[in-house]
């Protein structure tokens, strides 16, 4: 009798085995349901992303040229670029900007103030940020300039506000700013007690001027400082 019931045990194991093979192996060749089929199906068109690693749909490389193109063309950028113009054109009337002038945009984003500096005139304008927006923003660390002491005419940021170490962002900004050049500063509109905060970040620097000024459409407020001497 239990040689039956283990014969019999042994034919099942067989049978179940058999039938575990061949669902492994089914779900090996079967595609997945979460791909989708590289063919015409009416929904590939409308992904623009994989939906999984086994999406294998074709995708385009676009250039930067191309890219740069579609954003320099959008209405929003020549707005914003079109601001900054009218801005960096009361720094020439003050006599603070010419063309002359070597100019560094800090935390720059996508190049909005390097465009309108470039259209105004000036000739040697850089652009840092974290993240590169070629060719009018190269990556840096505002926080950590990689360039010598002293470099520049005019040191330029509408964000400080948004620095990580305001302090150490100010500091660079000093450091590459020429003696007797100025750094200028823009940030969200403040009053008397800000203000004193943002002035006493500036070691380096004597207090030219001050005013609230509308940039981008927004109101904000613009900090004039003239380096006095190496930091």
């Amino acid at each position: 009798m239990e040689r039956h019931v283990e014969k019999l045990l042994n034919k099942l194991s067989v049978v179940f085995i058999t039938i575990a093979t061949i669902i492994f192996l089914f779900l090996i060749l079967q595609t997945p349901h979460t791909c989708i089929p590289t063919t015409n199906h009416p929904r590939a068109r409308l992904l623009r992303f994989p939906k999984s690693s086994c999406d294998s749909a074709r995708r385009y490389y676009v250039p930067i040229s191309k890219k740069n193109e579609r954003l320099w063309t959008a209405q929003d950028w020549k707005k914003k670029v079109n601001s900054y113009s009218l801005f960096f054109q009361s720094l020439r009337d003050q006599r603070l900007l010419s063309n002359h002038s070597k100019v560094l945009c800090v935390s720059a984003g996508a190049g909005h103030e390097v465009a309108a500096l470039s259209e105004l005139g000036t000739r040697d304008v850089t652009g840092v940020e974290l993240v590169e927006s070629p060719p009018l923003v190269s990556r840096a660390d505002p926080h950590n300039l990689p360039f010598f002491d002293g470099v520049f005419d005019l040191v330029f940021s509408a964000h400080l506000d948004e620095a990580l170490f305001p302090a150490r962002f100010v500091s660079e900004m000093e450091r590459t700013a020429r003696v007797r050049g100025v750094c200028v500063v823009v940030v969200e509109e403040c009053g008397g007690y800000e203000m004193k905060r943002i002035l006493t970040m500036f070691k380096h620097s004597v207090f030219v001027s001050a005013k609230n000024v509308t940039l981008i459409g927004l109101r904000m407020t613009q900090i004039i400082m003239r380096s006095r001497n190496s930091s």
